[in-house]
């Protein structure tokens, strides 16, 4: 269900919450800033600000489309930023959208479009509360809670991508068989959905620290140049884990390619021994052919037998040893002339 909540923050710091839209008016005109958070809002409720606020209807819109890209849009009376929140659960990355209008006197943020995540919105009040004595130095401030929470959840998720990456390089090194390869495939692809994810909010903060945006006053531009030097940072440990992913791809092949030539290798010697058998016995089993025929019965009669299969057999013994000892000095000859000259 779509939920809202319209808070007041006042002069002194204090952070009042109201029940509607108009009351949260009323109250702004007694000075300080509003602070309106809608999650997964329907477009009626969001058109409701267009008057008040003088938001456009284009970015009204943009609230409501899925699959965009983190940017920053500048119109006359608001600054329009959209950022990913990225969930990460089991093995799985899912993208949600921050939209945000930060004006002279209203900060509105709109999430959970994509989701029914609503983590966002509570973990952003217990830090608002934490920060109460600053808050009242105006919505810029505010805003860059909000972004700073952002992206140190994404580096929670870079830690647990880590993570796996390492216990992925174990297992391949440890028990590669039952590795399965589609798990780096996995990890690749949520390694460039957060690398899309940081490459357009970096671009966003260098677009706020040349003071592009009206509404973020110079003397707090530093906070978000830290916040520009935390994303670089992220973006540069996506790219090393992106090289990791390629390195582990590359070695589990190279250990298949190792295993497949192990036994190709154990094959080739089992069919060379084989074939090596076979040659000796080709002769011999010729010579046993002609002899089954009797032709040495017919050579020397038959009353000679005696004297003439020994003879045969002899010469069989002969001729098979004499094979082996010319097929394992060619055998070593091979082998000596595939050797590498040094």
């Amino acid at each position: 269900m779509p939920a809202s909540s319209f808070n007041h923050i006042t002069l002194d710091g204090k952070m009042v919450q109201l029940e509607t839209l108009d009351k949260a008016l009323t109250a702004l005109k007694k000075g300080g800033y509003l602070w309106l958070n809608y999650v997964r809002p329907n477009k009626e409720a969001l058109s409701l600000l267009i008057n008040p606020f003088g938001l456009h209807p284009l970015s009204i819109e943009d609230c409501l489309n899925e699959n965009q890209i983190p940017k920053i849009e500048e119109y006359p009376r608001y600054t329009f930023l959209l950022f990913n929140i990225i969930n990460y659960n089991q093995g799985e990355i899912s993208i949600d959208e921050a939209d945000i209008f930060i004006g002279a006197d209203f900060l509105i943020t709109v999430t959970g479009h994509n989701s029914e995540n609503q983590q966002l919105l509570t973990n952003i009040e217990h830090i608002i509360r934490q920060h109460l004595e600053n808050i009242k130095q105006g919505p810029a401030f505010f805003l860059h809670l909000i972004l700073d929470h952002i992206i140190d959840q994404k580096f929670t998720i870079i830690e647990m991508l880590e993570e796996e990456l390492d216990n992925a390089e174990d297992l391949i090194l440890s028990d590669m068989p039952s590795f399965n390869p589609a798990t780096l495939l996995h990890m690749r692809r949520n390694l460039l959905g957060l690398r899309k994810s940081l490459f357009h909010e970096r671009e966003v903060l260098v677009k706020i620290c040349r003071k592009d945006c009206l509404f973020i006053p110079e003397r707090l531009l530093f906070l978000y140049r830290d916040i520009y030097d935390h994303l670089t940072i992220f973006f540069e440990l996506i790219e090393t884990s992106r090289e990791i992913v390629t390195s582990l791809m590359e070695m589990y092949l190279s250990l298949i390619n190792n295993q497949m030539a192990r036994t190709a290798n154990k094959t080739n010697s089992t069919v060379r021994r084989l074939t090596f058998i076979t040659t000796i016995f080709m002769p011999l089993t010729l010579l046993a052919g002609i002899g089954g025929m009797s032709e040495w019965s017919m050579m020397t009669k038959p009353e000679n037998w005696r004297i003439a299969y020994p003879a045969f057999l002899i010469a069989m013994l002969v001729i098979g040893v004499g094979n082996y000892f010319v097929l394992k000095r060619l055998e070593k000859k091979d082998r000596e002339s595939d050797l590498p000259a040094i």
